[in-house]
């Protein structure tokens, strides 16, 4: 792993395949270390991985947080052409990897899989936001992962505030109704009882390039908890990685339904 001022980096640049991961509401790059390990050992020579920092994450200055001024920040990640065979988006990633479609090559098949993301809020859910309990999981204040908490001390406190102030309306789910042919959607939901924000009623559902999966007894941080869910909606044949690295990951806390058949 090796980090810059503005990502993390892990594997081979001359890998056979990229990985390009969003990070969610104050969190950081370096939040994507299981996963990035997970993809650095996929396939026969695996991933080339780059995890940015969005603006006012990781000591980034920042003073507009719409949603589209995060995706137009990372265009130099998709310079000379540059293409990823997965984008991985958590939480507020998840809509920025989704506002990323127009940078993608239309010559090739790009795989991005969402992990709950929070589309669509209601005025009443955008206003009670700040002290909801969706939020708190977002801030990472119901867990004790390190990588969190690292997340959360390096980020701008004026993240939040303008995540909700700079974009509304918050609606984000019909960019779900029309997604281009060389791209290929997975949807990860996690279980409405244990915190998810993603709500599937508002969101518009195109079958042909949609896959939407409910997580039941999985919360909000999927990639901790059940990462197993993310590396298989990857299309690539690989071995069985997870049944003792997912042990590594999971917190003595979230280790509910994490068993691998």
């Amino acid at each position: 792993m090796s980090t810059s001022m503005s990502a993390t980096h892990w594997g081979s640049p001359i890998a056979p395949k990229r990985a390009l991961l969003i990070h969610g509401l104050t969190m950081s790059s370096q939040s994507w270390e299981g996963i990035a390990q997970l993809l650095v050992a996929e396939g026969y020579s695996g991933f080339f991985v780059v995890a940015p920092n969005l603006l006012g994450h990781a000591w980034r200055r920042g003073g507009d947080y719409r949603v589209s001024t995060l995706a137009e920040d990372l265009r130099p990640y998709f310079a000379v052409d540059m293409s990823y065979d997965v984008i991985i988006g958590h939480s507020l990633g998840g809509i920025v990897a989704v506002s990323l479609f127009p940078f993608l090559p239309k010559t090739k098949e790009t795989t991005v899989i969402l992990a709950d993301p929070p589309l669509e809020l209601t005025v009443e859910q955008f206003q009670q936001g700040k002290n909801s309990t969706w939020l708190r999981t977002l801030l990472g204040l119901e867990g004790d992962s390190m990588l969190r908490a690292l997340g959360v001390y390096m980020c701008d406190r004026t993240v939040v505030k303008g995540i909700f102030e700079h974009n509304k309306p918050y609606a984000f789910g019909g960019r779900l109704k029309n997604i281009p042919p060389h791209v290929k959607v997975a949807l990860l939901v996690s279980d409405p009882g244990f915190g998810s924000v993603c709500h599937l009623e508002r969101i518009p559902v195109d079958e042909a390039r949609l896959n939407v999966k409910v997580l039941n007894g999985i919360g909000h941080w999927i990639q901790y908890e059940l990462p197993s869910a993310i590396m298989d909606e990857i299309p690539l044949p690989r071995a069985k990685l997870f049944t003792v690295y997912e042990h590594y990951l999971v917190h003595d806390n979230v280790t509910r339904n994490t068993s691998i058949e």
